[in-house]
């Protein structure tokens, strides 16, 4: 897992300052900051601070901590470690840990209104905190891999500060839980598809050194591959979804990110850029099927993607007034341009999964996208 999120990171951060048309493109991969991650961050409250329920914090407490020096610890004057905090977001969670008597008898509400007083009360104190989604079967299968106890605080510590949590932390800003709870949500559901996606990832290519060095070929090419994209939508705010799966009834993987450009200027879209990139490269890696599509800015009619595509738009150039859809078929872990005749196929397909169809696109083939380098040109896994 580290080293896919090393990969993610060094490879697509560094492509983001690409420059195109003489405008710099940023990409930003994460709003936490870099550097430390949860693995090494104490959790809970600081000492001394009021637990929100159950005489303990929502995350637990890993070590000493917060603004106070342990001994043995660092050395005075060092700036106070991050603090790890896991909420039982969906009240469906916080029931099933309730059992465990993780929570002292509150209510589903009252335990978020005393996290919200003890995150307030932590960020006032200039702490950085961490937070995670604090998941009743996620959390179970830990404890039971680890042989913890759930119903010991120290389970919790560890779970809060988990060094295997997918990707960068999630870092409180003061917000109202009200607002940062459904962002949290996202971000949660975000890193579960990065975690499946990264194991099928390291499965395909391996972890020894050959295989390290073909993860890196694979991101390299993703990475091309998304900017290209993003290049290819033009300005507005797009969204990309990729369904994929191994060659040998391997299981379906999905994601989906929104692109946004504004003044040729590629913005950062968080942890779904992260899963999305991580998603592809499985299905690159690994030789497998899929689709991707590429849903233009229905503000914008996707004027930048039909001039790249060759394709007219309304009268005197004006937007084309029905949204642009693209798409690539993914075949022998390949990326090829569909046929607009095989973008409708594609969306209608998705409606069969459930998916609604959205009204009034208009199908366009793919433009063409950077191919895979090396000798491999011709599809299948890597070797």
């Amino acid at each position: 897992m580290a080293a896919v999120r090393e990969l993610v990171c060094g490879v697509v951060c560094a492509a983001g300052a690409r420059t195109s048309r003489g405008r710099r493109r940023v990409l930003v991969l994460a709003g936490g900051k870099r550097g430390s991650g949860v693995g090494g961050a104490p959790g809970g409250g600081p000492g001394g601070a009021a637990p929100p329920g159950g005489g303990r914090p929502p995350g637990g407490h890993t070590g000493g901590g917060g603004a106070r020096a342990r001994r043995g610890g660092p050395a005075r004057g060092a700036p106070p470690q991050p603090v790890a905090v896991a909420l039982a977001v969906a009240a469906g969670d916080f029931a099933g840990l309730a059992r465990y008597g993780l929570f002292g008898g509150l209510g589903h509400q009252e335990y978020l209104r005393r996290a919200e007083e003890q995150l307030t009360a932590l960020h006032r104190q200039g702490l950085e905190v961490h937070l995670r989604v604090l998941e009743a079967n996620d959390f179970e299968d830990y404890c039971e891999a680890l042989g913890l106890d759930p119903r010991m605080p120290a389970a919790r510590v560890a779970y809060a500060g988990d060094p295997e949590l997918a990707g960068e932390p999630f870092v409180y800003a003061g917000e109202r839980l009200v607002e940062l709870l459904p962002v949290l949500m996202d971000d949660h559901r975000a890193r579960v598809r990065m975690s499946v996606a990264c194991a099928a990832l390291l499965d395909a290519v391996g972890d020894d050194p050959a295989g390290q060095r073909r993860m890196a070929a694979v991101m390299r090419y993703v990475t091309s591959v998304y900017l290209a994209l993003a290049e290819g939508a033009g300005e507005g705010c797009h969204l990309l979804t990729l369904r994929c799966h191994g060659p040998e009834d391997g299981e379906e993987l999905t994601s989906a990110v929104d692109v946004y450009v504004e003044e040729g200027q590629l913005y950062p879209a968080g942890r779904d850029t992260e899963a999305f990139c991580v998603t592809l490269a499985a299905g690159v890696a690994s030789g497998g099927a899929g689709a991707l599509l590429l849903h233009g800015d229905p503000s914008s009619g996707g004027r930048a993607g039909a001039q790249l595509g060759g394709l007219e738009g309304g009268p005197d150039g004006d937007a084309p007034v029905r949204p642009p859809v693209r798409g690539w078929a993914l075949v022998d872990g390949r990326l090829r341009p569909m046929t607009a005749h095989e973008v409708f196929d594609e969306l209608a397909d998705d409606a069969a999964r459930g998916l609604p169809f959205p009204p009034g696109v208009d199908p366009r083939p793919g433009f063409p996208l950077p191919p895979f380098p090396g000798p491999r040109e011709g599809g299948g896994p890597l070797g």
